[in-house]
């Protein structure tokens, strides 16, 4: 019975250090859609313990949607979420203190249905043309910038646009209803998988622009004062970040185990999707500042202030630096 009795008091010594050593443990709470692509990173983050091994455990909050994620943030309901910088940047002229981790390059273009004629934007003049999102999607405005240098055309006025969530673009332009389709890049990947041709992808217009097209547009979004306060937290958390895109990069049975919660229908859908990601994962360099400010001026010049706001020039601190 003494025996019993001590091996009961050292259980009971040893969980109560480790619950002390786990109260020390930061928590960060990230806020992501619930259906959101970012999930398939997080999860892999979860699963293998990426985050205990920087340190960090996480809570992870399902939302309805970017906006409810971003009211979250902004109401101190959760430490990080998946934006675009764009909004980062405006948030940032506004005076409020974001700062922005990439997260993927990931983009979306135009496609057309399969047996289309169209060989460029041009090519789809009088035609019908759905978004996804609406007339301040990002693709869009570059891709009417893109148009308007290196055709002469007025991608918006000479053409019927037609705006929608993105699995209504993807549907509609399946049935045939359109003559080109702009989406994100995973219901691309699906509307691929089913037969529909890239036209121009908005990488290739980038570039065309004299804009970096490997520059993440998609990135976790940090409240200023934790990385002054916790830069270990967010550093081990960019890293954690890291090792799960080193193991989907690299790893099959890291994407079988994933494969239940992703939407892919069939195989072929399954290999564009992990193809997609893949192809978005950036290259751990630190965001080109000078791309960054070209790409800030266009959505002023076709955004105007409901994209940027009132800022007339990229503002300082946006990114955060993960190179080396």
């Amino acid at each position: 019975m003494p025996r019993m009795i001590l091996i009961a008091s050292m259980f009971a010594s040893l969980m109560a250090i480790a619950g002390a050593l786990h109260a020390d443990t930061p928590v960060l709470r990230i806020a992501v859609m619930e259906a959101g692509t970012v999930n398939w990173e997080i999860d892999t983050i979860d699963n293998y313990g990426l985050d205990a091994a920087q340190g960090f455990d996480m809570e992870v909050q399902g939302m309805a949607g970017g906006s409810a994620s971003q009211v979250a943030f902004q109401g101190g309901e959760a430490d990080v979420i998946v934006s675009d910088w764009i909004w980062v940047a405006r948030q940032r002229a506004e005076g409020r203190d974001f700062v922005f981790v990439p997260y993927s390059k990931a983009v979306g273009g135009m496609m057309v249905p399969a047996g289309s004629t169209a060989k460029s934007l041009e090519d789809l003049k009088g035609g019908k043309i759905g978004i996804a999102g609406g007339p301040l999607d990002k693709s869009w405005i570059i891709l009417r910038a893109y148009a308007e240098k290196f055709h002469g055309m007025d991608l918006a006025g000479e053409t019927e646009q037609v705006f929608g969530a993105p699995p209504l673009i993807y549907k509609s332009a399946l049935s045939g209803e359109l003559d080109g389709a702009i989406n994100y890049w995973h219901f691309m990947a699906r509307m691929r998988a089913a037969g529909m041709t890239d036209l121009i992808s908005v990488a290739e217009a980038a570039e065309a622009l004299g804009i970096d097209p490997d520059m993440p547009l998609l990135g976790y979004v940090f409240k200023g004062e934790t990385l002054r306060d916790q830069p270990e937290l967010v550093a081990g958390f960019a890293a954690a970040s890291r090792a799960a895109k080193v193991l989907l990069n690299s790893d099959e049975s890291a994407w079988e185990r994933l494969r239940p919660r992703m939407p892919a229908a069939n195989d072929a859908e399954f290999e564009a999707l992990k193809a997609g990601y893949r192809a978005g994962i950036p290259d751990g360099q630190d965001v080109d500042l000078g791309s960054a400010a070209r790409v800030f001026e266009l959505m002023g010049e076709l955004g105007g202030s409901d994209l940027i706001g009132s800022s007339s020039s990229m503002p300082e601190g946006v990114f955060v630096e993960v190179g080396g």
